[in-house]
């Protein structure tokens, strides 16, 4: 059964924020710190697993099986990047099973042609919203339970402007869709308007360096929606620091530099203790 915590966020109303995750490292830092809710981002997730751009290269088979690694790996609930349910109406019936299955909490899916493309790079083309409303209604209609979201994701602002967005979310509401998600918005008005205008909880893509701006978390809140994913911020920060640190390395041999993460406290959370415990309990292990 898919965990309710999304749902009743949802409905209490109160503004959240949900950080993107794209490797395991990320996840058991992320359980740390304490989040109940996180997002497998389809794009970072891409990049870490096979060094690819998010533009539809990655199949169904390879995200559910990273989304079920992280639904594993984390404490957290989470939401599962769907991309466009991996082709017509069958693939979104399976996409959606499967991703349940596998333990996620939620499926995004958007309105673009097979194969997609990321939301913040050009280039992008969509299929009608009447296929997209049949695409909203075939992934309600597959889920086991009321617990699982769906939300629906128009990447329509590039080739529609903000008035194709809300006609075609307005549909994917009635649709049935749970959250709907206006992409790569391009100024705080419209995110304003967005949120004023359609009927269900709104969330929010704050993609650094992306097309939509990314005010505080209170501002967000104030504007009118229900949450917002950060799904590029702990890749991009893990790759400024592992620059750093690779630059020094290769030109000043530092290889102890100041501020790394604890080694015997990411053996922990990486789950070592188990297998030590495991290894004194059926192992050769000397007293």
């Amino acid at each position: 059964m898919a965990n309710p915590i999304l749902r009743e966020k949802l409905n209490s109303g109160k503004f959240f924020v949900v950080p993107g995750i794209q490797d395991m490292i990320t996840a058991v830092i992320a359980n740390k710190v304490g989040f109940d809710i996180v997002y497998g981002t389809g794009y970072w997730l891409t990049a870490s697993a096979w060094g690819l751009p998010d533009a539809g290269i990655a199949t169904y088979t390879e995200m559910r099986n990273r989304m079920e690694t992280l639904a594993r790996t984390s404490n957290a609930a989470v939401i599962a990047d769907g991309d466009t349910g991996y082709g017509g109406l069958l693939n979104v019936h399976h996409t959606v099973k499967g991703y349940e299955a596998s333990g996620v909490t939620a499926i995004q899916i958007e309105d673009q042609e097979f194969p997609k493309k990321c939301g913040h790079t050009p280039f992008k083309r969509l299929i009608s919203t009447e296929d997209m409303v049949e695409k909203i209604q075939v992934a309600v209609d597959s889920r086991e339970s009321e617990d699982f979201v769906v939300i629906a994701r128009t990447d329509a602002r590039e080739s529609e402007g903000l008035d194709g967005v809300l006609r075609r979310l307005e549909a994917y509401s009635k649709a049935g869709a749970d959250v709907l998600f206006p992409e790569a918005l391009h100024s705080e008005e419209e995110m304003r308007k967005a949120c004023a205008v359609l009927d269900k909880p709104c969330m929010a893509n704050m993609s650094n360096h992306g097309k939509t701006p990314v005010p505080p978390a209170e501002v967000l809140a104030e504007i009118g929606y229900a949450y917002a994913i950060y799904p590029s911020l702990t890749s991009l920060a893990a790759a400024a620091a592992m620059e750093k640190v690779l630059r020094d390395l290769k030109d000043h041999g530092v290889g102890q530099p100041d501020g790394l993460f604890d080694f015997s406290e990411f053996c922990s959370l990486i789950g070592f203790e188990d297998v030590w415990a495991f290894e004194k309990k059926w192992g050769k292990v000397p007293a």
